[in-house]
């Protein structure tokens, strides 16, 4: 897998239009936890690992995103910054250096198209990919060597769907059971934190493909697409109430800051 040169793909390019309240002004992935956008902490939660090759598959507001990795070459933080800003190396006191390669990726390209177009940048090497809009303390040694082991196209980390409401439980119209956060231990969904072989671009047919439909099904159908078990802390911040919870948990002590 090359170590930990293995770049780290984060498709940053959607709307985000269900945080609506932040999303007129910035795309999702630079709403703010702690003073700082969710993309940087997905960032710096990689580069704890040590894995420090970000490829940026930027869409909806691409602008906003880059500008604010300039930014910071005005604060505290030193840049070299390549071919009209499409590459930067990001270095910060406390971490390794960031090189963070920005693409534009289309303003409607669907997330498995937006993978397509990162094609020449990726190298046709094996890379990491996830969202620009989820947390967690997922293992990325143990997800890498997951992935290695199994020989297969793709691997998915599974994560349990995080308890939304309270759960009732009734006999009639009796509640005989209330349980306000229930815990879905029996179900898995997509975290995201996916590594994948450059063959699985040959799943996607074309830019209007959502990486969730036609690109995972035919893996799945092919016997190429294996889970790597999440058990830990995960969140995607799909609403407001979500945001509330990350930035709670941010004051807490944020359990992605750490592993």
């Amino acid at each position: 897998m090359g170590g930990n040169k293995v770049k780290v793909v984060i498709l940053a390019g959607g709307y985000g239009t269900r945080l609506a309240e932040n999303s007129n002004s910035i795309p999702k992935p630079m709403v703010a936890i702690g003073g700082k956008p969710i993309l940087w902490h997905i960032m710096n939660y990689y580069s704890s690992w040590g894995f420090t090759e970000f490829i940026l598959a930027l869409g909806y507001k691409a602008e906003v995103i880059k500008s604010y990795f300039n930014k910071q070459n005005l604060t505290k933080l030193n840049f070299d910054i390549y071919s009209e800003v499409s590459e930067i190396i990001y270095r910060q006191d406390s971490l390794q250096d960031w090189n963070i390669k920005f693409v534009d990726t289309g303003l409607d390209t669907m997330t498995g198209g937006r993978i397509l177009k990162l094609k020449e940048v990726l190298e046709d090497q094996a890379f990491m990919l996830t969202y620009g809009d989820g947390l967690g303390n997922v293992n990325i040694k143990e997800l890498l060597q997951f992935h290695t082991s199994h020989n297969k196209s793709v691997s998915v980390t599974a994560v349990h769907p995080p308890a939304r409401f309270g759960e009732l439980s009734l006999e009639g119209n009796t509640v005989v059971g209330f349980q306000e956060k229930p815990q879905l231990q029996d179900s898995w969904i997509n975290g995201g934190f996916f590594v994948m072989e450059p063959d699985f671009l040959n799943f996607i047919p074309n830019l209007e493909t959502m990486l969730e439909g036609e690109p995972l099904q035919a893996a799945v159908k092919s016997g190429q697409l294996m889970a790597f078990l999440h058990e830990g802390f995960w969140l995607g911040m799909d609403t407001k109430r979500d945001h509330e919870r990350l930035e709670k948990l941010y004051k807490e002590g944020a359990p992605w800051l750490h592993h």
